[in-house]
């Protein structure tokens, strides 16, 4: 029987629905048959050539058709909360998170999508806030929302003071949850949650309501740290989940700043040891973004150029390669080639900026041009 048609994103979400399919998962498959329309209507002979994926993963995928009924009543709950689901494919999707490892594959959205293709900075750090934390978080982002974006986590503490400064200042901000939008989390920022939704905008990777566990909150940091084009940490401790979004933050080539407290401040060891480490000190907004700008500006500019002629092995490789990461081995598999060859050819793509190597033996198509 033919599987009954399905847009994009419900292929999407088909496949996120399954039970066993989180991003890895998903993005193996994706590296594989190419879109998620592909995945859902493939065959389990063809399932059992995906590198990497279980028998009970095989079986969900196998089944993942069967949930567009629940994906169709997903997306009517979801249009009568006022938000969209934006796939990977779409383009409103930010093309800052495609240089993650291991991107959402769906985004929720609550708000003004818009300021998902806009300059952002993050500004995360402790929940258990000091008062001078949270006067330094709310200040910053006041400075920073007159030019930016200001993308933070929702909690308590600094995210909260961050999100607040922005929009007292006229200024815009993302909140990436850690739960389904229609779940407000902490209860305490029920009034912070409505102002985000009429001037900012919520996002998450995860179905309505979904709960606030422990370990989403990780996978949250890792959109926080991609949105931004910096992550500034306000004030956290020695062990803190900002750190790990600082350190996110990094390991995709965005910058880290970090503001000083006092010498003898539990709360801002973790400032200190990033400032120790390298991180830029970070005392006002335009001394920030002053810095930034700097950044920007040396890194070199791109020009107009011959056009690139390709051989037909080298077309047929990039033909292969999308703007999301994707397999170096999956790539490999399906080109053909030895891998000596392959490997001749993926330096030559490199060198004339038409795909980039990303962590995780990865590899991307770069934007034309």
């Amino acid at each position: 029987m033919s599987a009954p048609p399905m847009t994009p994103a419900q292929a999407i979400m088909c496949l996120s629905f399954s039970p066993g399919i989180g991003a890895v998962a998903y993005w193996r498959l994706i590296s594989h048959f190419g879109d998620a329309a592909a995945a859902c209507a493939a065959s389990e002979k063809a399932l059992r050539q995906v590198t990497g994926l279980g028998e009970k993963q095989r079986q969900a995928v196998a089944a993942a058709v069967s949930l567009l009924p629940t994906v169709c009543a997903e997306e009517e709950r979801l249009a009568k909360l006022g938000g969209v689901c934006i796939g990977h494919n779409q383009p409103e999707y930010p093309e800052e998170l495609l240089h993650l490892t291991d991107p959402p594959p769906i985004l929720y959205a609550l708000g003004d999508i818009s300021l998902l293709r806009k300059r952002a900075v993050a500004v995360v750090g402790a929940r258990a806030a000091s008062s001078y934390g949270r006067r330094m978080a709310a200040t910053l982002a006041k400075g920073l929302a007159e030019r930016v974006v200001v993308v933070s986590g929702m909690a308590l503490g600094i995210d909260g003071e961050a999100h607040a400064g922005a929009l007292a200042a006229d200024g815009k901000s993302i909140g990436v949850l850690g739960c389904g939008l229609d779940v407000v989390y902490p209860s305490a920022n029920a009034r912070l949650f409505t102002a985000m939704r009429e001037k900012g905008l919520l996002v998450s990777e995860y179905p309505l309501g979904t709960q606030p566990e422990s370990f989403r909150f990780p996978a949250r940091n890792r959109i926080i740290a991609g949105l931004g084009q910096a992550v500034v940490v306000v004030e956290a401790a020695r062990r803190s989940g900002a750190l790990i979004t600082a350190q996110m933050a990094l390991d995709i080539g965005r910058e880290v700043f970090a503001v000083p407290g006092q010498a003898d401040s539990a709360k801002s060891a973790g400032c200190h040891e990033l400032l120790r480490q390298g991180a830029t000190i970070a005392l006002t907004a335009d001394d920030l973004l002053a810095t930034l700008d700097s950044v920007s500006a040396r890194k070199p500019a791109i020009t107009d150029r011959e056009e690139i002629i390709l051989t037909d092995e080298q077309a047929a490789v990039l033909a292969l390669l999308e703007s999301y990461p994707q397999s170096r081995e999956e790539i490999l598999a399906r080109s053909g080639l030895s891998a000596a060859r392959f490997g001749e050819i993926l330096v030559y793509l490199e060198l004339e900026g038409l795909l980039e190597s990303v962590p995780g033996d990865m590899l991307r198509r770069l934007p034309a041009g």
